[in-house]
């Protein structure tokens, strides 16, 4: 097993086309919501294909930071951090200018006893974030909860089908695309929206849903039969690279891998790997979430860690007792309440 700090190596770890991205990118970077599942790593990342690539540019996380020791990791790693309620106007104001944007602001689970909230943090922020940032490049992380479920049978949606979303939570996501949308072309803003799911790595995602509850024992739910997932280090490169894809009105980007795979078969490989057989509960229904990622393989090409690679990395962490972010994706729901 590896360690915490190795992992955190691992999933910060710049490619060539990283450390490429970083050189062709003039000027500094501002992450909102850097401290999120995803945003740590991501700023690291930045970092450290920035210095590979000899720029000398400043990556800003900015977040509440209400997790103790986040916001210190972060500065160990030669990332700058301001505290900040992005809700607040007069707290975005005070942000340092910066001509590249990534927004990860976002809510997802609590929806359901706290709606206005959803809301606020989905839309309001994002608008906030817009006409603070108008004279930026933007990259906006959105969700494939956007899309409605479709047939297993059928092709998944791609970027220019319509869009279709079940539950408040969806609705909030898509207006936060809808309102990013409109300041960017009031303003010319060039942006990029990135509908990801499922981001994976050991401590959270599908794969390591499944992994807990095949190690506990616990029934599997089928209904929602299908996934997508991309390794976590692939979604924030792509986030990085597609600033170069920035445009208005957004160029919009579903960013996820490239099979869509029955979740009965990913439990089965699991087990095999942790000597566990899973325990399943219901049968598949004939819709799921899923999205079509042809356009993002064109411009980027197949993700750097395959199936079979994260199944094996998030098996292996759980069998030796690696622990959790406590962040289950609830990737199971199929009306929408998170």
């Amino acid at each position: 097993m590896i360690s915490e700090a190795e992992l955190e190596e691992l999933l910060s770890r710049p490619l060539a086309a990283d450390v490429a991205a970083m050189a062709a990118l003039p000027g500094d970077l501002v992450i909102l919501g850097v401290a999120g599942k995803m945003g740590p790593s991501l700023a690291r990342l930045a970092r450290r294909a920035s210095d590979q690539a000899g720029v000398p540019r400043r990556v800003v996380g900015v977040a509440r930071f209400s997790v103790p020791g986040a916001r210190e990791a972060l500065e160990r790693g030669g990332i700058e951090t301001v505290q900040c309620d992005v809700l607040d106007r007069a707290a975005l104001a005070r942000l340092p200018d910066a001509p590249n944007v990534v927004h990860m602001v976002g809510q997802k689970f609590g929806t359901s006893s706290d709606q206005l909230r959803t809301w606020a943090t989905n839309v309001l922020a994002a608008s906030l974030a817009a006409e603070r940032f108008a004279a930026s490049r933007i990259v906006a992380f959105s969700t494939g909860n956007v899309y409605p479920l479709t047939s297993i049978a059928g092709g998944a949606p791609s970027e220019s089908d319509p869009t279709g979303p079940v539950g408040e939570y969806a609705q909030s996501a898509l207006g936060r695309e809808r309102i990013l949308e409109y300041w960017s072309r009031c303003n010319t803003t060039p942006m990029a929206i990135l509908r990801l799911n499922y981001a994976v790595e050991p401590r959270y995602g599908v794969l390591r849903d499944l992994a807990d509850r095949v190690a506990l024992g616990r029934p599997i739910e089928l209904a929602m039969g299908y996934v997508n997932v991309i390794w976590q280090r692939d979604a924030n490169a792509i986030a990085l690279r597609c600033f170069a894809h920035c445009a208005t009105p957004p160029f919009v980007l579903n960013v996820t891998g490239p099979d869509h795979v029955a979740v009965r078969a990913l439990a089965t490989r699991i087990g095999e790997r942790l000597g566990r057989t899973p325990v399943f509960a219901g049968a598949e229904s004939a819709t799921a979430l899923l999205s079509d990622a042809a356009r993002c393989q064109e411009l980027f090409g197949p993700p750097s860690m395959d199936l079979e690679a994260m199944i094996g990395a998030v098996a292996d962490w759980v069998r030796a007792g690696g622990g959790s972010l406590g962040k289950p994706t609830h990737f199971e729901e199929q009306e929408g309440r998170f």
